[in-house]
């Protein structure tokens, strides 16, 4: 299973503030950015940088 981390937000703003700074701070990189079309607030994702050295497992990108 592939790790994904997420960030809900009332405005679009403020959803790509937090995941600038989760991806800083994970060192992670956007999957998804703000959408509102979940109709909840905002919604955006990351998921980890596999490390460069890594080969990938088979069915992942």
């Amino acid at each position: 299973m592939a790790i994904r981390y997420g960030v809900q937000a009332d405005t679009r703003d403020e959803c790509m503030r937090a995941l600038t700074e989760l991806c800083e701070r994970l060192g992670a990189r956007p999957s998804l950015l703000p959408s509102d079309t979940f109709g909840n607030g905002w919604l955006a994702r990351a998921r980890p940088v596999p490390p460069a050295d890594a080969e990938p497992q088979p069915g992942q990108q």
